[in-house]
């Protein structure tokens, strides 16, 4: 697994775990942060995370021994 997948994968579990604060307690920590759903800062971290989850449909495909 290259840098590039790990940094991926890492901003993936981000990305899930702020879904489940959201689906759990109505709560967006993303939005929190970077000052709402609708604030540009915010929606530029959402598609990072979501390109970051592209990245990981790879490791699908990939071999891990």
């Amino acid at each position: 697994m290259n840098i590039l997948q790990k940094t991926a994968l890492v901003l993936t579990i981000i990305g899930a775990i702020n879904w489940g604060l959201v689906g759990l307690f109505q709560f967006d920590l993303v939005a929190t942060i970077f000052g709402g759903t609708d604030a540009m800062l915010a929606r530029i971290i959402y598609v990072i995370i979501a390109i970051a989850g592209i990245i990981n449909i790879g490791l699908l495909f990939k071999d891990l021994d």
